[in-house]
């Protein structure tokens, strides 16, 4: 991990000395253990700070829509498809952004570590290839890194950076598996089951929106929800709302999704939101035969118009 670091600090650097970029958006140490956070570097003798590990888990490409100084920005796989979709939308100026690619062996969970450590405080953690080494007041232990992955990385196919400028490490081998095994079950259920499981997810939902701020797809200037002309849907947290702007966000991402879990992590209560997303992104690769954020040329289905689509979805749903 301090090699990647160096790697990203001395790009960074020479980046912001020849004045290719006004800012470099990366990440650096957090205050506490196992916590990494976004940072903006403007200054050469601010390189420094910049830093890699398992813990660099936001989607930097939600600081990227109609920002006016040129950037860098640092690119895992599932950034780079964020950022793809975001010039294809004309909310980025693909000649005023440079990606710093960096190959991607997934994001630890921190909350489950958490978990297997409690009631023990940890206070030092270190990242040795696979293995995580904890340490606190009283107690030194090790895990394997693979065991404790954000579940978004765990069925992701596209580790590297699909769109980079400079690329730090190696590339990684990209997984062969079904991308789409983590929903199988979900996608097995009838259609009352899976309305039932949604129901007692958004249940949970306080409607707090951590969701939509954290995803770097939703960039829209006025969300529906805060719309009072019309207003769409109540602001209190009525169910029925909740449901309502789960399920319409959920369409809007439909083709657009990348996967990058940001959503979910940002959620403080739990709700399994990336189940409705993971849905809609099988449903469009199956009808479609298109994933989000792997070309450049390539329009989203839900963009596009073609005379010879069947529409067979919607004449017998």
């Amino acid at each position: 991990m301090q090699q990647l670091t160096n790697e990203i600090r001395a790009i960074a650097r020479k980046l912001l000395r020849e004045k290719k970029v006004e800012v470099v958006i990366g990440f650096e140490r957090g205050s506490m253990p196992l916590r990494s956070r976004p940072c903006f570097i403007r200054k050469e003798e601010e390189v420094n700070r910049l830093f890699w590990d398992g813990f660099c888990e936001n989607a930097l490409a939600v600081y990227l829509p109609k920002r006016k100084e040129r950037a860098a920005i640092v690119a895992k796989g599932c950034d780079s498809r964020a950022v793809v979709e975001l010039i294809k939308e004309k909310q980025v100026q693909r000649d005023r952004v440079i990606l710093i690619g960096v190959p991607c062996r997934g994001m630890v969970d921190r909350s489950r570590i958490e978990s297997s450590a409690a009631p023990r405080r940890i206070l030092e953690m270190r990242e040795i290839e696979d293995t995580l080494i904890l340490r606190g007041t009283d107690f030194e232990e090790t895990l394997k890194r693979s065991e404790f992955l954000h579940e978004s990385c765990k069925t992701c196919t596209h580790p590297n950076p699909v769109l980079h400028d400079v690329l730090v490490s190696e590339w990684l081998e990209e997984k062969n598996e079904d991308p789409f095994a983590d929903i199988q079950t979900f996608d097995a259920l009838t259609a009352e089951e899976r309305w039932d499981y949604l129901n007692k997810e958004v249940d949970k939902c306080i409607r707090c929106y951590a969701c939509r701020n954290a995803c770097p797809l939703c960039y829209c200037p006025e969300c529906f929800v805060d719309a009072s002309l019309p207003q769409w849907i109540g602001k209190s947290i009525d169910s029925s709302d909740t449901m309502i702007f789960h399920l319409m966000r959920a369409y809007h991402l439909a083709g657009r999704c990348v996967s990058c879990g940001a959503c979910e992590r940002a959620c403080p209560v739990g709700v399994d939101i990336r189940k409705l997303n993971r849905k809609l992104v099988k449903d469009v690769k199956d009808l479609f035969g298109y994933e989000a954020g792997l070309n450049l040329e390539q329009t989203s289905p839900l963009a596009t118009f073609r005379p010879d689509d069947t529409e067979s979805f919607i004449v017998n749903p």
